[in-house]
């Protein structure tokens, strides 16, 4: 089969490789169109991660499966996130995934509109109701007394759209979201009737702390995600978040990336921090890896996994959860590197990057 790997640059290489075979518990793809994400040039580019191939959004066709997969079979049409530093990603003609983080593709879902969803969905269920621990999809009405104002940086990424339709699935708002040339899409997700609003950050540090201050109207801020830790995105978010006194519940700070220090085996590089910031006592960032759903030591982490992957195709079919915009690039698998370049140079605005593995040559 074609296979495209990654290297610092990003350089991408196609090569010829060999079909996985399935283990216990997984799920071989045929894969239709793979997505991509920020992260699949940083493994390289931040953590030396060479030749490698790190697509981890499947859309396809099941070829075959392991033992113990109960769900799926042969020529059904399924999505599934790929576990992150793992052989067998998606950017090839077939792909591996637990059975766990994969679902059926509702019927009214193209395989181009199901390869934006696995890895940013999964990212930000993990963001929201692991690292920040607000109110599960199934929590009891009553978890949620009055108002829970949320603050989303980066809304018009994948994560932070799939963070605002899971809040506002749950009936978390308002929900205040940093965008910027996103805004139109992101004015599109929000509920502007139950107090959410959109501040963009183009207009300076200084105007992103007073617009989230002035749409927060007083309340106090628990909760936060920074959906892409970039400049001083986390910096604003700690300006704004509730902290100090002791007996005070603490205000979390949920990150996509970590930041140095935290305890994690990937710790983001030094080169993101853009100065030296101190984060107020009674502020928690939290950093919750979404490989932790195929943590294979953890029945818990699992089925998190198991759980929301399922809600997805669920929420897909009742039209609570939307896949998020795409543009095709053209030439499969050869047209790879000039994305992830595009992504390098952020590039990418409410859309994501997807390629349809026929069109990829010598296929």
């Amino acid at each position: 089969m074609k296979e495209a790997l990654v290297s610092r640059g990003p350089k991408v290489e196609i090569v010829d490789s060999s079909v996985p075979v399935p283990g216990a518990g997984q799920v071989l793809i045929k894969v239709i169109v793979s997505g991509s994400n920020p992260k699949d040039w940083k493994l390289s580019e931040y953590y030396g991660v060479q030749r490698f191939n790190s697509g981890d959004d499947i859309a396809g066709v099941v070829h075959s499966v392991g033992s113990g997969v109960i769900e799926f079979k042969p020529g059904d049409r399924i999505a599934a996130m790929h576990p992150p530093g793992s052989p067998g990603g998606s950017f090839a003609e077939y792909a591996l995934s637990p059975a766990d983080t994969a679902f059926h593709i509702p019927d009214n879902l193209s395989f181009e509109e199901a390869a934006t969803i696995p890895l940013a969905a999964m990212t930000a269920a993990v963001l929201l109701f692991r690292a920040l621990g607000l109110p599960e999809l199934w929590a009891a009405d009553d978890e949620i007394k009055g108002s829970i104002p949320f603050v989303i940086y980066g809304g018009a990424s994948a994560v932070g759209a799939y963070a605002i339709q899971l809040a506002k699935h749950r009936g978390i708002h308002p929900i205040i979201v940093v965008a910027g040339r996103g805004t139109p899409f992101v004015e599109r997700l929000i509920d502007k009737s139950k107090g959410d609003a959109v501040v963009d950050y183009r207009a300076g540090d200084e105007a992103v702390i007073d617009g989230i201050r002035e749409a927060l109207e007083g309340a106090k801020l628990r909760y936060a995600l920074d959906a892409v830790r970039s400049g001083k995105s986390y910096i604003n978010l700690a300006k704004v978040l509730t902290a100090g006194k002791a007996e005070e519940p603490t205000s979390k700070l949920a990150l996509v990336l970590p930041l140095p220090g935290q305890s994690t085996s990937a710790a983001a590089p030094e080169s993101h921090l853009v100065e030296s910031f101190a984060l107020p006592v009674g502020i928690e960032p939290v950093f919750a890896g979404v490989n932790l759903v195929n943590n294979p030591e953890s029945d818990r982490d699992r089925t998190f996994g198991f759980v929301y992957s399922r809600l997805f195709a669920r929420g897909l079919r009742d039209g609570w959860l939307k896949p998020h915009p795409y543009e095709v690039k053209p030439g499969g698998l050869n047209g790879l590197e000039d994305v992830l370049k595009r992504l390098k140079e952020g590039q990418a605005s409410a859309k994501k990057y997807v390629f349809r593995l026929a069109d990829t040559h010598g296929v």
